[in-house]
């Protein structure tokens, strides 16, 4: 008896310890996508030299447009939510879910910190610590392909179909050349889980470098980075919603189910920075910081607190984080659409045969050092 009474005392603390990292953690990535909803239109009008949203306010008081993404929120959850008459319509209301859930499933593999002690237990900061964490990344990713055709095909309207027919296109190709950017930090690190590759960027080279993903694979990072956007269908790749050709897969959708899919977008926006911060920039790693505090080259020590390491930690992987959304952001604004046989040509004439050759390089250099 005493022995299950510990055994359920066990379960419900990891039930609880779970349910909070899920609930601080997927919080924080919602709030932040639709502060990135402002952030996309402040940027837009910096660029473009316009004020930008700063109208809706609260008591008088706007905040310089913060009360914009509540009153955005507000303006979808009341628009008429119309369905054509003559789509599919349980595809029709399942396309969103297809586009977004997956994506919120993904934060579940990336480490946002080492760990903490709590009531002397170990606590790992990540929701779920799988061993091929990297192949969850690409395999969930591709289920929001479906999310992007069913839209189009289930809406019934010919300009919706052909911009799910881009957009599937577009996605299954850059998936390809996703995979394999990765290949060569596999060889590398010799793991799929994200938080031993991220352990395993901790190390110093020669005693001073950091052992970050981008020291070893600068190149890998450049391709990454572009078929990332490239999935994400994002401008310079965002022939699968081209304004000027009133084409969208989404462009039947209204009120929520419209937000949706505009979410999912930004959602994947945090989700392209975490991976890339994640897999190329040490993820929650500070170079020279350590879990007894901060060892400089020469052996010089600076002791730090316990949960003092782990919150330089998180607040080292969230401000790599808002950099690359930044950065991707300020990509969209700057860089002009390709046509559509441009963005395919790129894939598999340029990219992946530039992918393949970086599998190679870094294959042979491992075979040259007696690492394979």
């Amino acid at each position: 008896m005493t022995a299950l009474l510990a055994a359920n005392k066990d379960i419900l603390l990891f039930t609880a310890i779970a349910a909070v990292k899920v609930l601080v953690f997927l919080g924080g990535i919602m709030g932040f996508a639709g502060l990135l909803t402002l952030a996309e239109r402040k940027v837009s009008a910096l660029m473009q030299d316009r004020i930008g949203p700063n109208r809706a306010s609260v008591f008088g008081f706007t905040f310089n447009g913060l009360f914009h993404p509540v009153a955005d929120a507000l303006k979808m959850i009341f628009k008429e939510d119309f369905v054509p008459g003559r789509a599919e319509k349980l595809l029709f209301t399942l396309a969103p879910f297809f586009a977004l859930v997956p994506v919120l499933a993904l934060f579940a593999v990336i480490p946002f910190g080492d760990y903490v002690t709590v009531l002397g237990c170990r606590v790992d900061l990540q929701i779920a610590d799988l061993p091929l964490g990297l192949f969850f990344v690409l395999a969930m990713s591709g289920l929001a392909i479906y999310g992007v055709f069913l839209a189009g095909w289930a809406s019934k309207n010919n300009f919706a179909l052909l911009g799910a027919m881009r957009g599937a296109a577009q996605m299954v190709s850059y998936e390809v050349v996703l995979g394999l950017t990765l290949v060569g930090l596999l060889m590398i690190y010799g793991s799929a889980g994200l938080q031993d590759m991220v352990r395993a960027q901790g190390g110093l080279i020669h005693g001073f470098i950091p052992a970050w993903g981008i020291v070893y694979q600068p190149f890998a990072f450049i391709l990454f980075l572009t078929a990332a956007i490239a999935e994400n269908k994002r401008t310079p790749f965002d022939l699968v919603e081209g304004e000027s050709e009133i084409i969208g897969y989404f462009m039947e959708y209204s009120s929520m189910r419209f937000a949706a899919f505009m979410f999912a977008e930004f959602v994947e926006i945090i989700l392209v920075s975490m991976l890339a911060a994640t897999l190329f920039f040490g993820g929650w790693q500070i170079p020279y910081l350590y879990e007894t505090g901060i060892i400089l080259p020469g052996g010089l020590q600076l002791p730090l607190n316990h949960y003092l390491v782990a919150a330089l930690q998180v607040a080292s992987f969230s401000v790599k984080t808002v950099f690359f959304s930044w950065f991707l952001l300020v990509v969209r604004w700057t860089l002009p659409r390709f046509r559509f046989d441009q963005l395919m040509g790129l894939c598999w004439k340029a990219l992946l045969p530039l992918a393949l050759l970086n599998i190679f390089i870094t294959g042979a250099v491992l075979l040259a050092l007696g690492k394979l």
